[in-house]
C-alpha cells in the first residue's frame, strides 16, 4: 500500500492546478471538509443526464417515488412508495444497530452559534450551514452562553450533539465503547447549481453513528464497522467500487500534525488488515480527522461516496470528554464517526438506478396483489381472508391495538370489474412481486393460485426458487411452473414463502 508520507506532494500539486471556472468552483464548494457521509456526488457533466431513461430522476417520477419543488429546493418530497423504501432502509439499519451494539438517540436540529464555535464547525464549515435567527432576536453574540439573541445554526451533522450526550454521564473504562446511532435530518446550504435529485440535496438523513472508545479498542471498532458495511451491502448485491483513505488537508484542520499522523496510521493499519483494496486520497479528510470513504459508481459511471469511517481525536478534547481508567485517572476517549449507507436519499438514488423498479421482495413497495376473478361475495370474502392471513391484520373492523410485531407486508386487493388480463397487466406495470388469483375454485379449495412472476427480479431467480422449494409441503406445482413460476398454495404456506424471501436477503 502507498506510504502516507508520499501523499503530501500529490495534494500540493493538485491544489496548484485549481482554476476558477464554474465546474471547479462547484467541486471546491462540495469538497469542503465534510463529516460522516457527506462527501459529494460529482455534479452532472451535462443537463441531458437527467433525462436518461435509467436515471433516478426519470425513474423516480415514473415509479412515483419522489418529486422536487422550487418552494424547498434541495429538499425532495418522498411519495408513499418512496417513503416505504426510505423506512425499509432505516429498519434494516436499526436491526444491524442492535446486533452491533448501537443505541439510537434523537438530537436537536438547531444549536446556538457558541456550540458550533466550540466544535470548530462555525470556523471551518460555516459557509455550508444554514444560519437561523429567532423572531425578535438581534442575532448578537454578547452573552451567548445564556442569551437567545445569539445566532443559531441548523445542524449539518450530528457529532457535536452526540458529544453533549456522552458528557451527560460519568463514564468508566468499563463503559466503553459507547455507540450512538441517529437518523435526525441534517441540512447543508449547498449552492443551487450543485443540487441534483436525491444525490445532492440540502436536507437529508443518514445512518449516522458515533463510537466513543479507548485507544486499545479502535482497531476492533473499525474492523467491526467494515464488517457491518459488507453485510449490509450484500443485501443489495452491491460491492464497493473502491475504498479511499482520505488524509489531512493542507489547511482548515484542527489538531496537531502528530495527532493526524497517528490517526492516519491507525486507519491505514485497519485497511491493510482487512485485506480490502484501497487507494490514498490525499488532503480530503474532514477538518477534524482522517477517514475511510467507500465509493459506489452509478449507472452513468459517476462516483458517489456512501459509507465512511472517520477517526477523530479533536472533538473529544474540545468538548472536554473524559472517562476514568483503571487507575482512576481521567482519560480522553477517541471518537469514531461512521455511516454505512451514508445519505439515505443518495443511497436510494443508487438503488433506483440499480433495480429499475424491479425491487427485491423485502424492499418492494408493492409486494402482493390479490386479483379476484369475479365480484361475488364469496370470492371477495376469501380474498379479504387471504389478505388478513398474509398481513396479520383483521379482515374487517379493527377492535384492538395492533402488535408491534405485526407483519408489515404490503397487500393490495384488486376487486374491480376489469378482465383478468387487464388486472394482470396493471399489477405487473405497478411492479407487484407476487400475484394471487382468487375465483370459485380457490374458494372451494380454501387456497390461492400464486404467480411469482417477478419475485426474483432484481435479485437472483435461483435463490427465489430455492426458498419456494422449502415451503412446497402442501403445495401443488402446476405444469407451467418452469415458465411462469405458478403454484397453488394455502394462504399460511404463502406467508411462509414471503417471510422466507425476506430472510433470504436479510
Amino acid at each position: 500500500m502507498p506510504s502516507l508520507q508520499r501523499l503530501r506532494p500529490t495534494l500540493q500539486h493538485g491544489q496548484a492546478l485549481a482554476s476558477c471556472n464554474l465546474r471547479k468552483l462547484v467541486l471546491a464548494q462540495q469538497q469542503k471538509r465534510h463529516c460522516s457521509s457527506h462527501a459529494p456526488a460529482e455534479p452532472p457533466t451535462s443537463s441531458s443526464s437527467t433525462t436518461l431513461a435509467n436515471d433516478h430522476h426519470t425513474l423516480g417520477k415514473r415509479l412515483n417515488l419522489f418529486s422536487v419543488t422550487p418552494y424547498s429546493a434541495g429538499s425532495p418530497l418522498l411519495h408513499a412508495d418512496g417513503s416505504h423504501l426510505f423506512l425499509k432502509l432505516q429498519d434494516l439499519l436499526r436491526a444491524q444497530h442492535q446486533a452491533f451494539g448501537f443505541r439510537e438517540v434523537i438530537s436537536p436540529t438547531i444549536y446556538k452559534q457558541s456550540l458550533w464555535e466550540k466544535s470548530g464547525h462555525w470556523q471551518n464549515y460555516g459557509d455550508d450551514m444554514f444560519e437561523v435567527v429567532g423572531r425578535g432576536a438581534r442575532g448578537t453574540t454578547e452573552g451567548k452562553d445564556i442569551s437567545d439573541n445569539e445566532k443559531w445554526g441548523l445542524k449539518p451533522m450530528n457529532c457535536p450533539g452526540h458529544c453533549l450526550l456522552f458528557a451527560t454521564e460519568a463514564r468508566s473504562y468499563r463503559d466503553l465503547p459507547v455507540r450512538f446511532a441517529d437518523f435526525s435530518p441534517l441540512h447543508r446550504n449547498e449552492i443551487s447549481g450543485a443540487l441534483s435529485g436525491l444525490t445532492r440535496v440540502r436536507r437529508f438523513h443518514q445512518d449516522d453513528g458515533h463510537i466513543f472508545c479507548r485507544q486499545d479498542q479502535v482497531k476492533d471498532e473499525i474492523a467491526s464497522t467494515l464488517k457491518m458495511v459488507n453485510l449490509v451491502y450484500s443485501a443489495f448485491e452491491l460491492k464497493p467500487h473502491k475504498l479511499l483513505l482520505s488524509t489531512r488537508p493542507e489547511d482548515n484542520f484542527i489538531g496537531t500534525e502528530n495527532e493526524w499522523a497517528e490517526a492516519e496510521l491507525q486507519l491505514q493499519t485497519a485497511l491493510d488488515e482487512s485485506n480490502l483494496n484501497w487507494s490514498p486520497n490525499p488532503g480530503d479528510g474532514a477538518f477534524y480527522g482522517p477517514k475511510i470513504d467507500i465509493i459506489l459508481r452509478d449507472n452513468h459511471g459517476k462516483e458517489h461516496q456512501t459509507a465512511t469511517i472517520q477517526l477523530d481525536f479533536q472533538l473529544p478534547q474540545r468538548f472536554e470528554l473524559v472517562y476514568q481508567d483503571q487507575t482512576r485517572s481521567t482519560q480522553t476517549p477517541i471518537l469514531i464517526h461512521r455511516a454505512v449507507l451514508g445519505s439515505i436519499e443518495r443511497f436510494m438514488a443508487l438503488l433506483i438506478e440499480h433495480y429499475h423498479g424491479k425491487w427485491p421482495f423485502w424492499l418492494n413497495p408493492h409486494q402482493v396483489s390479490i386479483l379476484t376473478l369475479n365480484q361475488s361475495d364469496t370470492v371477495l370474502a376469501h380474498a379479504n381472508k387471504i389478505a388478513s392471513t398474509l398481513s396479520g391484520r383483521p379482515a374487517s373492523g379493527i377492535t384492538k391495538l395492533q402488535s408491534l410485531r405485526q407483519s408489515d407486508f404490503t397487500i393490495n386487493i384488486d376487486s374491480t370489474s376489469e378482465t383478468q388480463g387487464k388486472k394482470l397487466v396493471h399489477a405487473r406495470n405497478q411492479g407487484y412481486g407476487i400475484l394471487c388469483s382468487v375465483g370459485r375454485k380457490e374458494v372451494e379449495r380454501g387456497d390461492v393460485t400464486v404467480d411469482f412472476w417477478c419475485a426474483g427480479e432484481g435479485t437472483r431467480l435461483e435463490r427465489v426458487e430455492a426458498v419456494i422449494e422449502r415451503f412446497l409441503d402442501g403445495a401443488t406445482k402446476t405444469q407451467t411452473w418452469t415458465d411462469r413460476r405458478r403454484l397453488v398454495l394455502r394462504p399460511e404456506v404463502l406467508k411462509g414463502v414471503m417471510e422466507g424471501l425476506c430472510e433470504e436477503w436479510l
